[in-house]
């Protein structure tokens, strides 16, 4: 594992721990850790949506949108929710999928993944599984999945296998930082802010040609929270890079986009039986 995997495990795992420490007291809300006060992970979800849910899926709950309101899941399908945390990306989609449908949660944080299985038990759900693995190794077989859902995770992971657990026809619906324009070396090189979603977000123009190059079609990237100076200068200086310095070079930089694109029905043979064919 590399470092900045482990950087990101030790910081979710420490969430984890806070927020399971914190349930039987104040909350999630309590520790600094938690985030609770974070601009970029407030207000996502709306009350109706969290209602029913325990309580330690909604303190986990760390991302940057709200990426089950991305798409419209049907009853049978099969969802897969990458970086799934304490799992409320996974609960909620579990609910619209029914009980002939599948939600899959992938995370690599072992405090994440017990806090997750412990928040399906207590809401009874049984079309749900949350695996232990990477972005960059998906432990799922190919065209397996309908719909793949991230919050605020794809930009901390440096590969992906999204395209191939995809079903031909199926569908990519996330929530993630992106940035408008160049961004501050010392950002980019912050380890603490690539953690917390903001340096490894990835330029729009960008994040489309990566989907692009991974094969995916209809890509849209709908930005819809801009994060002011005061937003963006808390959270640079808590990393120890200087606030008032980079005030202009990061005001309304960094945005929450949902971000949308599908793979196509059928794709070009790659195999060595059709390729081979294809020749002769």
């Amino acid at each position: 594992m590399s470092e900045f995997q482990e950087a990101v495990k030790a910081k979710y795992a420490a969430i984890a721990r806070a927020v399971t420490n914190a349930s039987s007291s104040a909350g999630c809300c309590g520790p600094s850790s938690c985030g609770c006060g974070d601009p970029i992970t407030s207000n996502l979800y709306s009350e109706s949506e969290v209602d029913g849910l325990p309580v330690d899926a909604v303190n986990a709950s760390l991302g940057c949108g709200n990426p089950t309101a991305l798409i419209d899941l049907e009853p049978g399908q099969t969802v897969l929710d990458l970086g799934s945390g304490g799992g409320i990306d996974v609960l909620l989609s579990a609910k619209r999928v029914g009980p002939t449908g599948q939600a899959y949660g992938l995370d690599m944080t072992d405090d994440m993944l017990a806090l997750a299985r412990e928040n399906q038990r207590k809401a009874a759900a049984t079309n749900v599984e949350f695996l232990r693995g990477t972005i960059e190794a998906i432990p799922l077989p190919a065209n397996a999945v309908d719909v793949i859902i991230s919050n605020c995770v794809i930009n901390l992971s440096s590969d992906k296998d999204a395209f191939r657990v995809l079903k031909p026809g199926g569908r990519f619906a996330v929530s993630d930082v992106v940035v408008r324009g160049e961004v501050p070396a010392d950002v980019r090189h912050s380890m603490e802010l690539w953690v917390g979603c903001i340096a490894g977000a990835l330029e729009e123009t960008e994040y489309v040609s990566k989907l692009r190059e991974a094969g995916f079609q209809e890509i849209e990237i709908e930005p819809w929270r801009i994060y002011p100076i005061d937003d963006r200068g808390a959270l640079v200086a808590a990393a120890g890079v200087a606030a008032d310095r980079l005030a202009s070079a990061v005001h309304d930089r960094f945005v929450s986009a949902f971000i949308r694109a599908r793979k196509p029905a059928t794709t070009a043979c790659c195999g060595p039986t059709c390729c081979s064919k294809a020749s002769s």
